[in-house]
């Protein structure tokens, strides 16, 4: 997974005029949204295979998300849009066990929010 390759195409399909800025921002969102319960329901159920080539946060990712989470809770979801850090942060949500609907609302605001400032940036 390649940082801002899906705000590359979210700027792309808003140039191109052919879909409305609202169904942009719903579709990317809701993509990014499932690509973390994805890695919620790494942490939740298949951390055993933590060691496994293809899971998809190495051990250093890991302890630093889990230190992050440790120190501010549940709030730091917001941030689980920012390359590196975030697939560990829904990785690590899942371990700590967060109820799915707290996850769900951190992520989704957190990763709107990013969808919505690249689309009020184009003119």
């Amino acid at each position: 997974m390649l940082f801002g390759l899906s705000e590359a195409a979210v700027v792309a399909a808003a140039l191109a005029g052919e879909t409305s800025r609202t169904a942009l921002l719903l579709a990317a969102t809701a993509g990014n949204v499932l690509g973390a319960v994805l890695n919620f329901a790494l942490g939740r159920f298949l951390i055993r295979f933590a060691d496994r080539r293809w899971f998809p946060v190495s051990p250093p990712a890991r302890r630093k998300a889990e230190a992050l989470f440790q120190r501010y809770g549940r709030p730091v979801l917001l941030f689980s849009w920012l390359p590196v850090v975030g697939d560990p942060l829904t990785l690590v949500a899942g371990l700590l066990k967060t109820p799915l609907t707290l996850f769900l609302i951190f992520v989704t605001l957190g990763k709107a929010a990013r969808y919505a400032a690249v689309l009020w940036l184009i003119p």
